[in-house]
């Protein structure tokens, strides 16, 4: 696929319905529907996209409702906030990004097993332990 211009569907854009492209696109406005993508597809910060994404890499900086398909890789950055699942081969999560749904990595590559889970450095998993319950020996 050659490298071409990115459709660029603009902050002032509402569209409702079926986007297919055949490069890359970024979303900065808002949809409503479904999304096909055969390259890279990106949905930048204060864009909202209430639509399922079928792409090769999905970059998410804004708001997603809906499933998320990647055959590479998905993205969330930091501002994104993802409610849906999400298939991927790859999965990149940065702090600060929201995600509810189920996800499944390497399940895209069609192999059904997980393959690789990247963090950026920035990121990080926060655990709230519970305190250690006192034993009877502990007691005396």
């Amino acid at each position: 696929m050659a490298d071409s211009t990115p459709t660029v569907i603009g902050p002032d854009t509402t569209i409702k319905g079926e986007l297919t492209f055949n490069s890359k696109a970024r979303l900065l406005g808002t949809v409503e529907g479904q999304i096909t993508a055969k390259g890279d597809f990106e949905v930048a910060e204060g864009a909202n996209c209430k639509a399922s994404i079928d792409a090769s890499k999905v970059t998410i900086d804004g708001l997603v409702e809906g499933n998320v398909t990647a055959t590479d890789r998905v993205e969330l950055n930091a501002k994104a906030q993802l409610t849906g699942d999400l298939t991927a081969s790859k999965l990149v999560v940065t702090e600060g990004a929201s995600f509810v749904g189920h996800c499944r990595i390497g399940a895209a590559s069609g192999n059904g097993h997980a393959r690789s889970v990247e963090t950026k450095p920035e990121a990080r998993t926060e655990t709230k332990a519970e305190p250690p319950k006192a034993t009877a020996a502990a007691k005396k």
